[in-house]
Order: structure tokens, then sequence, then C-alpha cells
């Protein structure tokens, strides 16, 4: 899949995925694909930092992280971002199969 890869540094692993993110969802969650991005419908409006707020909090909550360990590395303020999440706990049913989990 083209919108997801995992990059390991020493004994850390994170997961780096790329979004095409649609502010003003009903709900929250993944729509498939988009091009070569991953879609998440978002319920937060794209104002004042609130759809991002959204996308960190959701990625969180399926990867099974803290807040923190979900960062935003490209893409503030359009539709296309760039997300890492820092060694993620769980495989959300979405992903499985997706990427395998790396040895050691």
């Amino acid at each position: 899949m083209a919108w997801l890869r995992e990059e390991v540094s020493g004994t850390t692993t994170s997961l780096v995925i790329a979004v095409h993110a649609q502010p003003g969802a009903k709900r929250t969650e993944v729509a498939g694909e988009h091009g070569d991005a991953l879609k998440i419908r978002l319920a937060a409006p794209a104002i004042e930092g609130r759809a991002n707020a959204e996308l960190r909090r959701f990625l969180a909550d399926q990867f099974g992280v803290a807040l923190q360990s979900v960062r935003l590395l490209q893409g503030e303020t359009g539709r296309r971002k760039l997300v890492s999440i820092a060694t993620p706990m769980r495989r959300p049913a979405w992903l499985a199969g997706a990427v395998p989990r790396a040895s050691g």
C-alpha cells in the first residue's frame, strides 16, 4: 500500500501514513484509499486546528497509543497529511495485513 510505510530506528518502530483528510463529516472513520493516500473522514471542521486534533485523537485511539505518539509531519493546513504513529500497540481491523510486524 503506497500510503503506508514502517520505519525502524533502533528498537523503536513507527508507522507513517499518508492521509487524505475530509473534515466536516458526520463521523470520524476510515473511508478507504484516495489515490496514494488513506482517506479519513473527520467529524470536525477545518478551522482552528480542530480537524488535525480529531485526526490525531482518532489515530491514537485506533493504534492504542498516547496522543503525543501521533505526530503530524506534513500538511497542517491542507487535506494531504503525513502522520507518524510511534510504537503502535495494536493494529486496527482496517490495517490488518497491510504491514508486516517488525521482527525482533
